[in-house]
């Protein structure tokens, strides 16, 4: 009677496993929409939205600085009536009917503007820097995120075909088991590798789904609808 061993069983399932583990991710890759995520996570990522506000807002401060020159100077102006006349001394030479205008210096505005101005400069520089720095790291973590996401997705059949390959061989080895050509030990190993195989597949897609969800975080959509 020809039988099949325990350690038989465990060979035939380790190099089906090791076949299975030999595939590269290398060909799923696709570089045409890795940079397609790319360009979604630098418009949709929401840190990213903030850090172009903000940049934003101060690129808008240069100008305003430059304008802001003018409160340097305080125009004002005083109105006497033609008819008016000094009540204290009415010789007064100083005295003067009519609109008269005048205009104030503030002297430390004056010191002050031009450093507000180079401040303004400066703020709008160091914006542009943290803006490119966001960029990096948004680009960085879509490529990770998106790897993770293919690794995920290559475990996932790779868990789905060996749990498949060992229902098969525990199938076979329950029809050989009732036809009394191997034993019932050999036979239970059998239904333990499927029991594990299982169990790795229902991880491997819990595994694939948080990748998939942290992919579609970063990019802001469905990977569905990216086209």
């Amino acid at each position: 009677m020809k039988t099949i061993s325990a350690l038989s069983i465990f060979i035939i399932t380790f190099f089906a496993l090791q076949v299975s583990a030999q595939e590269t991710i290398l060909t799923d890759i696709n570089y045409g929409q890795l940079e397609k995520y790319v360009q979604l996570a630098k418009e949709n990522y929401p840190r990213a939205k903030i850090v172009r506000a903000q940049m934003e807002s101060v690129r808008l401060a240069i100008p305003m600085a430059n304008v802001s020159y003018l409160d340097i100077f305080t125009a004002s102006y005083f109105y006497r009536p033609e008819k008016n006349q000094d009540a204290i001394n009415p010789t007064n030479p100083y005295s003067v009917n009519g609109f008269q205008f005048g205009i104030n210096v503030n002297l430390g505005s004056v010191l002050m503007k031009p450093f507000q101005v180079k401040k303004a400069k400066a703020d709008y520089k160091v914006a542009k820097l943290q803006t490119l720095d966001q960029d990096m790291f948004i680009t960085t973590e879509t490529k990770r995120r998106y790897y993770l996401y293919i690794q995920t997705a290559s475990q996932l059949k790779i868990s789905t075909q060996t749990a498949q390959d060992n229902k098969n061989i525990s199938e076979t080895s329950r029809h050989r088991f009732e036809k009394g050509e191997i034993t019932l030990d050999n036979y239970n190993i059998s239904r333990m590798l499927v029991s594990s195989s299982n169990t790795n597949k229902i991880q491997a897609e819990v595994n694939y789904l948080v990748a998939k969800d942290a992919l579609e975080e970063m990019i802001g959509q469905k990977l569905t609808d990216v086209k």
